[in-house]
């Protein structure tokens, strides 16, 4: 297995480990928490003071959040994805130098500012982490996701990838092989499934955050999906 931080982290089989214990935003969670640290408490307390005063609306605060964590964001990456699908020219500019196609669909700026994209494939899968801490491409999946960030996430995505993609319910056959990327503050990865059939309108719908993360796959148009 290839470790360094510059490539890929490529795994052609599960290690055997305990149980994933990150809480999951998305149904996965296994009641496992974390003291949470300095500057969480910090902005807590930042956040109960305005909230005080009367200076920040905590329900205009969550929805915020909310927004760029599940709308905002990842919608921007689906656009991204689907127009990839479509346009055989966009997809090639896009695999070989993401950051700009990207920009041309207005999608640029701080923790985007370096972005390479990764093709799955009938017989690869890709999977996208930060083993260091939590750098994520803001500009086209919004703020990352509670599980992400989480440290049993960070270092079982590498140990165990398999493992990890069956508690996220994708199982992959056997001579799949799993490529795992390593996101860095420099450098952040951004996964395109494969894809399913249907108009870019259409397509554009059906892809999800966790897809583009690569801890899901597509569902087929009528299936449904998750984040």
């Amino acid at each position: 297995m290839n470790t360094t931080r510059s490539g890929s982290l490529t795994a052609s089989g599960a290690a055997t480990t305990g149980g994933l214990t990150h809480a999951q935003d998305h149904g996965h969670d296994q009641g496992h928490q974390t003291v949470p640290s300095d500057l969480t408490l910090r902005v807590k307390a930042l956040e109960s003071l305005l909230v005080e005063k009367g200076l920040v609306d905590r329900a205009a605060l969550d929805a915020l959040i909310d927004t760029y964590e599940h709308k905002v964001g990842p919608r921007n990456g689906a656009r991204v994805i689907a127009r990839a699908w479509v346009d055989p020219a966009y997809k090639q500019r896009l695999l070989t130098n993401a950051t700009a196609a990207i920009a041309e669909l207005g999608y640029s700026g701080m923790q985007g500012e370096h972005m390479v994209v990764v093709e799955n494939t009938p017989k690869l899968h890709n999977l996208v982490v930060c083993t260091l801490c939590s750098c994520y491409p803001w500009p086209v999946l919004g703020l990352p996701p509670v599980w992400y960030k989480s440290s049993p996430y960070r270092s079982r995505a590498v140990i165990d990838p398999r493992g990890v993609l069956c508690e996220f319910g994708l199982e992959l056959p056997k001579d799949v092989e799993v490529r795992v990327w390593d996101s860095t503050a420099e450098l952040r990865y951004l996964v395109l499934p494969e894809r399913p059939t249907g108009s870019e309108e259409a397509l554009e719908a059906l892809v999800t955050r966790d897809a583009m993360i690569g801890v899901a796959k597509i569902a087929p148009p009528g299936e449904g999906s998750r984040a």
